[in-house]
């Protein structure tokens, strides 16, 4: 106890020190950082699919709808959602031409693309699904023709591909904003 009395601040601050740095542990290993690529999963049809999340607004239960008379097969009718009129729309019946069957696990993307808000029925969501850039898809031929017009690339995990649905495709197509059946 004497010797730390004699100990001017300055040696004590330095015996401090020398304690701190010899109990100290490592600094951390450097890890390697992979740029990853995120974005909402959902099947469509037989295709798994994902979206960008700045293109997706909101993830609804499939809701009531009204009928809206003389629109094409793939438009399901008007969702009250929340006050707010939705139109409902199938995406697969709009894409491939077959509509979805309604199951439990079927929901309704929410887009907002300029001026369209609507909501688009899909078979399933998988969440929010990462991507690394070594898995990226450098050939898209394991998607059908119809829903390759909408893809922005694709990734690989294990053995499934995931393909990067544009919805700003979507909503520019000439067609998508045709909903009444031309007689």
């Amino acid at each position: 106890m004497n010797a730390v009395q004699q100990l001017t601040p300055y040696d004590l601050l330095r015996d401090i020190e020398a304690r701190s740095k010899s109990q100290a542990l490592g600094l951390p290993q450097q890890i390697e950082v992979r740029r990853t690529w995120s974005g909402i999963g959902f099947q469509m049809g037989s295709s798994q699919l994902v979206s960008p999340m700045g293109e997706i607004a909101e993830i609804l239960e499939y809701p009531p709808l009204t009928r809206i008379p003389s629109a094409h097969h793939w438009v399901r009718g008007i969702a009250n959602v929340r006050g707010s009129l939705l139109p409902v729309l199938d995406l697969q019946g709009f894409v491939v031409g077959e509509n979805t069957e309604l199951e439990r696990r079927s929901r309704v993307l929410v887009i907002e693309q300029g001026d369209l808000s609507c909501g688009l029925l899909i078979d399933a969501v998988f969440g929010l699904r990462h991507y690394f850039e070594e898995e990226k898809l450098d050939d898209m031929q394991s998607f059908a023709d119809p829903v390759q017009e909408f893809l922005d690339g694709g990734y690989r995990q294990g053995d499934v591909d995931w393909g990067i649905f544009s919805m700003k495709k979507l909503a520019e197509h000439p067609r998508f904003r045709e909903v009444a059946v031309r007689k």
